[in-house]
């Protein structure tokens, strides 16, 4: 079933339009994550969904009702910020309980409600705490419990885990995908960070300038790129994109071969190079090759216990069955 879906919306500033006219679907159910770089306008369009930002042009429907001009609060949607926006002098209790005391529920259905949500959030023990008392994590998790209490038809996040250091990121992200799992809700997700997207998303939403690039899940975006950027932005490292006489010569301005489908070899191979710096990351570790086959630098995923060194001469093997081919305009050769 269609839960969100969005008919040509549009949003201009002025004479700048920050998002020209597009269409997405979201099913029920769906965890769909909006990424791209700063400035693409993937947090303009979660507002446009959540009613804080106002369309200029287009319908935005909801469970088939349109909602294009219903306030905020009435569109049965519960946000959850970048910032944590607690109220430092209240409980956790109190904060989670805080939009239904506005909404003016009975004070046992706050309790309820309060209660369930800090058992799915495993805050049940900080209830009586302040803020001030929590982790980082703790504090979002805080927030989430916020939105949850109000039973949305649909959660949107705006770049929630950016204030947490590394380490409470990864632990947050498997979090909030599990909590996505336990209440099958739909959840929009924002975020600049294809790793996050790559990992939590069902569906992702690929965004430049306020365009829709692809729409697909993780894996389809991974293997089937429609375009350069496409490539280049999701997956990390990065997928190689080449230009030159190599690329031509397999009918292509552009070819793109993500670095684990690059052998390498102090012997022979059908790319010469020279090892760059490397990144030894344990299991793996990425180099970066300079050839004279190509204008850019390689990187090529290896083993971590590979024993090549900086200025070392090599060859590269390309695996065929994995190559990508771009026209000149960028576009995906089929």
């Amino acid at each position: 079933m269609k839960q969100i879906q969005l008919n040509q919306v549009s949003k201009r500033f002025g004479v700048f339009e920050v998002i020209p006219p597009l269409d997405l679907e979201i099913e029920e159910g769906e965890f769909v994550v909006f990424v791209g770089p700063s400035g693409c306008g993937k947090s303009t369009l979660l507002r446009l969904i959540a009613g804080l930002e106002d369309v200029s042009g287009g319908q935005i429907l909801i469970n088939g009702e349109d909602t294009t001009t219903i306030p905020p609060a009435n569109r049965g949607l519960a946000m959850v910020f970048q910032s944590y926006a607690l109220y430092p002098h209240m409980s956790v209790r109190n904060n989670i309980a805080f939009p239904l005391r506005m909404a003016g529920l009975a004070k046992e259905e706050q309790n309820r409600r309060v209660e369930e949500a800090a058992k799915v959030l495993n805050l049940t023990d900080y209830l009586d705490r302040r803020p001030g008392q929590l982790s980082g994590g703790q504090r979002q998790r805080v927030a989430i419990g916020r939105a949850i209490v109000r039973e949305p038809t649909a959660f949107l996040f705006d770049e929630p885990l950016s204030n947490l250091d590394a380490a409470l990121r990864v632990g947050m992200r498997l979090e909030i995908s599990e909590l996505h799992k336990r209440l099958a809700t739909t959840m929009i997700y924002v975020t600049h960070d294809q790793v996050e997207a790559m990992t939590m998303a069902d569906k992702i939403v690929v965004l430049q300038a306020g365009f829709i690039e692809q729409v697909g899940s993780p894996l389809e975006l991974y293997h089937n790129p429609r375009n350069t950027f496409v490539a280049g932005f999701i997956g990390s490292p990065r997928m190689n994109l080449l230009t030159g006489k190599q690329a031509e010569n397999k009918g292509a301005h552009t070819i793109g071969i993500r670095p684990e489908h690059i052998s390498i070899s102090p012997k022979k191979g059908d790319w010469q190079g020279i090892v760059g710096v490397s990144e030894h990351l344990g299991s793996d570790t990425f180099l970066h090759v300079t050839s004279p086959d190509f204008d850019e630098t390689l990187t090529v995923r290896a083993s971590g216990e590979v024993e090549l060194a900086y200025g070392d001469k090599v060859y590269l093997t390309p695996d065929l069955t994995h190559l990508h081919k771009f026209d000149d305009k960028g576009l995906r050769i089929k």
